[in-house]
């Protein structure tokens, strides 16, 4: 058994390359990426702007392929399904919660939470469901719509919904990207209550020193390449670490 195995791994990518484009145009965004994400554990991936952070995280969770190495949800290989299975491995075991809350505007709390299991013809495990709501804080709410909440409040709905299909693992993307201090502290709260309270996997991309402390562990990404892992990270030592790679890292290329 492999180090990145011994304990379970909600996702991982081994010997990740990622280039976009050909021959002198080429942009080599993952250069020989292999990490893991254990399974009950919240983790920050971190880096200047050109990182390659976003990158991983769409391979990581199959929308985007790699150019080479390989990509894995619990044991399935990602590159080894087509187009089909990849599309129902998403659906059904992971969730994704973004900068923009994607809530549709017509809908209601309730039904936006719900609207993944619905498209998928079921109706999901109800009582898992009704915690999650207490989780998140929208018992009050269920029978708003959209418009109704604040910012922190959709995405609040935005990351219940990503939780509703018991996912194996979710991927958030700077997702108090567009919230003031204090509704994206809630929110990051909220994430970490998640992973503890319903033992998932949470995988976050952030640009923020603050966001990256509500992680178990950090990993910082240069230049295309893993070049460091913390764990019990502060807002302090996050952006010490970061400050470093003003002074020696030259980037370029997608985030």
């Amino acid at each position: 058994m492999t180090t990145t195995t011994a304990v379970r791994s909600a996702a991982r990518v081994v010997d990740a390359v990622k280039v976009y484009g050909t021959g002198d145009t080429s942009v080599r965004a993952l250069d020989g990426v292999s990490v893991d994400f254990p399974v009950g554990r919240f983790t920050a991936i971190m880096g200047p702007s050109g990182s390659g952070k976003s990158t991983l995280m769409h391979c990581a969770a199959g929308l985007d392929a790699l150019t080479s190495g390989t990509a894995h949800i619990g044991d399935t290989e990602l590159g080894s399904l087509d187009d089909r299975r990849l599309t129902l491995l998403r659906r059904d075991r992971v969730g994704f919660v973004f900068q923009a809350f994607n809530l549709v505007p017509t809908l209601t709390v309730e039904e936006n939470i719900t609207l993944p299991l619905d498209l998928a013809g079921g109706k999901g495990d109800r009582e898992w469901i009704d915690a999650l709501v207490d989780v998140v804080g929208l018992r009050d709410r269920l029978h708003h719509r959209p418009s109704e909440l604040s910012g922190g409040q959709q995405q609040r709905v935005a990351v219940a919904r990503a939780f509703a299909g018991r996912p194996d693992v979710v991927f958030a993307d700077e997702p108090t990207g567009n919230l003031d201090s204090r509704s994206g502290g809630e929110v990051l709260g909220l994430l970490g209550r998640a992973v503890r309270q319903t033992s998932r996997t949470v995988v976050m991309v952030t640009h923020d020193p603050v966001a990256a402390a509500h992680a178990d562990e950090v990993v910082f990404l240069a230049d295309g390449r893993l070049v460091d892992r913390m764990t019990a990270p502060t807002a302090d030592k996050v952006l010490d670490r970061m400050k470093a790679f003003d002074t020696t890292s030259p980037l370029g290329g997608p985030s």
